[in-house]
């Protein structure tokens, strides 16, 4: 096999699972004459999808926060390039398995809406922005700006530079129930000295399911000749935006969460102004400062994940990104909408449907969160995740496009019995 052919063949979507991507077709021509929204409310359309999920029924599964597993799809997709690649051997990984990356990075660059030479594929959002947070030119005095809802292991990686550069951590917090975005732009506002040389901020807070405004927090720092770090964990393939359109300087996403790709499977955006002015975490050679690529070198590593990326974003494709937005906002709301007003029971996701997409997080008045997710395990059969900290106290509720409105109903039902009691 010559190297463009091997090319195209690994990059080919639906090579493991044909029948499945059939069977999804079809499930898309029943819904061609409806809206959006209606499509968003058709339980039998989404039963349809989550026929292609192989779900554990040991409980109903709402913490898909943490890793949305693949589907049959791309899972066999997945192991159809393992297989390949280990067939192919070293022939492959010294031909083509870069140019099957950048081919890979194209296809997240049209997915984001910028250049290719602006991406490159990383393990997890944790190494994207740690690459940034560790390659800028630090001096001491310098300051950080984060918030106290940010992710723990970038606040950590700050705090390694405070020790090793003597740069100013600054942390704020930011109201888990805005009244408005200027409440939330004014908050990092505030925060900026004359010495401030970064803010990191979330595009979707991990633990509440908080959608900021990026472009005026972006747009404002740089004003202040600011620059901004965005943590995107949890938007590509949550929700649509395009990353130009936000302003931010660098941007990082885990692609093993909502593009349900592999384990190990991230993205780092990198305005092309900004290559040329970050040290690389690994050493490398041949590439100029303002080439990406001199970002990416890692070794070896597990190449067949870099492979499937291209077949979850084919996956996103095929369901429309606009339709499992549309269906991820439904199910959130359909949840929330019923016990927001409930005595005892506390929700700590805003109400409006323009700061929120799946993700959302509830509370219960004098019980403290890790006896909440017990009780919802072992009594109701309902996996979720504790958070007690960083101003909520919680579950983090992540429903996926696989789970159905009767598994809601169930979980409504055990709150509204656990805030009685």
């Amino acid at each position: 096999m010559d190297k463009r052919t091997f090319f195209k063949h690994s990059i080919a979507m639906g090579l493991g699972a044909p029948a499945l991507f059939n069977t999804l077709e079809k499930l898309n021509l029943t819904v061609t004459n409806k809206s959006v929204e209606e499509i968003a409310e058709d339980e039998n359309y989404w039963l349809g999808i989550r026929g292609g999920y192989r779900l554990k029924p040991d409980y109903i599964n709402l913490e898909n926060g943490y890793y949305c597993f693949m589907p049959q799809a791309i899972l066999e997709d997945y192991l159809h390039h393992i297989r390949e690649v280990n067939y192919q051997g070293s022939h492959y990984m010294r031909t083509v398995q870069w140019d099957n990356k950048r081919a890979v990075c194209g296809q997240l660059a049209d997915l984001i809406q910028c250049d290719a030479e602006e991406i490159i594929i990383t393990r997890n959002t944790t190494e994207s922005l740690d690459t940034v947070i560790g390659g800028l030119h630090w001096e001491k005095g310098d300051e950080a700006i984060m918030a106290n809802q940010d992710y723990f292991a970038m606040i950590e990686h700050f705090r390694l530079c405070e020790e090793r550069y003597g740069i100013v951590r600054k942390i704020v917090d930011v109201p888990n129930i805005p009244i408005s975005d200027e409440e939330i732009v004014a908050v990092y506002e505030k925060a900026i000295t004359s010495k401030t040389k970064l803010i990191m901020v979330c595009h979707i807070v991990n633990i509440t399911g908080q959608i900021l405004p990026i472009r005026k927090i972006c747009d404002m720092a740089h004003k202040k000749g600011v620059e901004v770090l965005v943590d995107g964990a949890h938007a590509i393939g949550h929700f649509a935006f395009d990353i130009k359109e936000l302003h931010c300087d660098y941007y990082g996403s885990s692609l093993h969460k909502w593009l349900s790709a592999p384990l190990g499977a991230g993205l780092l955006y990198i305005n092309k102004d900004k290559i040329s002015g970050l040290w690389p975490m690994f050493g490398d050679f041949g590439y100029p400062l303002e080439n990406i690529r001199r970002m990416n070198h890692t070794g070896t590593h597990p190449v067949a994940t870099d492979l499937a990326i291209g077949n979850a974003i084919e996956y996103l494709h095929r369901i429309g990104l606009d339709k499992k937005e549309a269906r991820l906002r439904y199910l959130q709301n359909y949840w929330t909408s019923r016990v927001r007003n409930e005595p005892n029971i506390i929700v700590n996701t805003p109400a409006d449907p323009q700061r929120v997409c799946g993700i959302a997080n509830v509370g219960i008045k004098n019980m403290k969160t890790s006896l909440m997710a017990e009780n919802l395990l072992k009594k109701y059969r309902i996996w979720t995740v504790a958070i007690d900290g960083q101003g909520v106290q919680g579950c983090r509720i992540v429903p996926n496009i696989y789970t159905t409105t009767k598994e809601l109903d169930i979980f409504i039902t055990a709150l509204k019995e656990m805030a009685k009691s």
